[in-house]
């Protein structure tokens, strides 16, 4: 059900590694199917810099306004421009054309989920 070559955190993002120190960061499709219908995203701007945990933007749905927190530590490469016209992506495939940010790792992400971690973790969550 959740890729298997993402890492998850426990607020529902995840992290991509890129293999060259680089990691895309989106939401979970459990996340964007909890918030609805997704009608604004707002991303940082290229450059800037956080920390693993820290808020890097906000995802607006239909229901409720949500924070999105950077999974580790790294500096801004990208942000996915096309959300700004097309926010309704990261309902249709928040795993692929819904990704948010594009990072340079800048810390270890060693604190997140594998992906049957995440799976336990959502279960529980739904029951």
């Amino acid at each position: 059900m959740f890729p298997a070559d993402l890492k998850y955190t426990k607020d529902h993002e995840w992290l991509k590694p890129e293999g060259d120190g680089t990691a895309l960061v989106g939401i979970t499709h459990y996340a964007q199917d909890a918030l609805g219908d997704v009608v604004f995203v707002d991303l940082p701007e290229v450059g800037a810099s956080f920390g693993g945990g820290e808020e890097f933007g906000t995802v607006e749905s239909v229901k409720t306004v949500s924070e999105l927190n950077m999974p580790a530590a790294g500096d801004v490469l990208e942000v996915n421009a096309a959300l700004a016209d097309h926010p309704e992506a990261v309902n249709e495939d928040p795993y692929g054309k819904g990704w948010m940010v594009k990072i340079k790792l800048t810390g270890a992400f060693s604190g997140l989920l594998d992906a049957q971690a995440y799976e336990a973790l959502v279960s529980a969550e739904s029951h």
